[in-house]
């Protein structure tokens, strides 16, 4: 299983880039791996508010329909077209061209419950 160092992974297998005031989210290799062959998704819409802990887009696959949580809080700025046509991407790429969304983190927000690289492989093994 791929983990990315640099990265912070929640304890449902979000993945977080933190960049300033945003932050791009999609899934880990785990949860892909776990999921199963993804073919489509339901992602958030620009402008949504989405809260730490609930759910904020749905992935169906081969497997089951999963809904996915949103491991910051914040407002949505941008979302990854990419997934509408190609939703195997989150399979093939999950670090890179599979992510999910961006939002601008609220000012309250708090990163301390996310974990770094090695907390979240000691998790997953």
């Amino acid at each position: 299983v791929k983990i990315v160092e640099g990265l912070l992974y929640s304890r449902n297998h979000e993945w977080v880039l933190v960049d300033g005031e945003s932050a791009r989210v999609g899934i880990t290799d785990h949860a892909q791996d776990a999921l199963g062959q993804i073919v489509d998704v339901q992602l958030p819409s620009i402008g949504d508010t989405v809260v730490a802990g609930k759910a904020v887009a749905e992935v169906e696959s081969s497997k089951s329909v999963s809904d996915i949580g949103s491991p910051v809080s914040g407002t949505v700025v941008l979302v990854n077209e990419l997934l509408a046509d190609s939703p195997e991407l989150m399979n093939s790429d999950p670090f890179g061209a599979g992510w999910l969304y961006e939002v601008q983190l609220s000012y309250n927000e708090t990163l301390d419950g996310l974990l770094a690289a090695e907390e979240y492989r000691t998790l997953t093994q």
